[in-house]
């Protein structure tokens, strides 16, 4: 009897930020994104030398985690979350941890883009979702193979998902999603009047 089975998996994990217990309010969130993205001059002059759209922290804050409470309570949140996720990827860890790399603030307003990478040298990278304006931009993976696929067809359109050459992922606020960083993202341009706020992460194994 003929058998067809799926081979070298890639995961994606999505749940709620407060699903293990603890209580980020995504209002304060969102108010210390906002107030933190006004007052980092230097964060602003790097996206204007770099034509970068709205606001990112990536590129001068650090340690945003010691700065400013609620964002020591999210990152206590996240690290449950990366545990479970860890744990789920079977990763044999050798005796070291996986540990929090960097961690970032993301403001894209209309017409902001973020275009496809991935996140070399951290080993779980992962997003959670601030604000999400009805509209804005869905986060698209592509499948990691896309580059030996040569004189492959394209895919049907009512492919079913884990046949996609993309798959297009709408959280919702409050939602964690978390991939491994090798898995190649971007997030198409926002379409909506309003803007799409995001905290970023990365992962690292040490």
């Amino acid at each position: 009897m003929s058998q067809i089975n799926s081979l070298f998996v890639t995961r994606l994990y999505r749940a709620a930020l407060n699903e293990f217990g603890d209580a980020i309010d995504a209002n304060e969130l969102e108010t210390s994104c906002l107030s933190i993205a006004e007052d980092d001059e230097a964060g602003q002059q790097w996206c204007e030398d770099n034509d970068f759209p709205g606001y990112t922290s990536y590129a001068s804050l650090t340690d945003l985690g010691w700065r400013f409470p609620i964002f020591e309570d999210l990152v206590k949140a996240l690290d449950k979350h990366v545990a479970a996720f860890v744990k789920d990827l079977e990763f044999d860890l050798d005796g070291k941890e996986v540990v929090l790399d960097n961690i970032w603030i993301n403001i894209l307003p209309q017409g902001g883009i973020h275009t496809s990478h991935i996140h070399p040298h951290s080993i779980v990278s992962g997003t959670t979702y601030v604000t999400m304006p009805e509209g804005a931009s869905a986060i698209k993976f592509e499948d990691p193979r896309s580059q030996m696929m040569m004189a492959a067809p394209t895919r049907i359109a009512n492919a079913r998902p884990e046949m996609r050459n993309f798959t297009y992922i709408k959280p919702e606020v409050s939602d964690v999603l978390l991939w491994e960083s090798w898995l190649r993202h971007e997030v198409p341009m926002n379409m909506t009047e309003e803007e799409r706020i995001s905290v970023s992460f990365n992962y690292a194994w040490r």
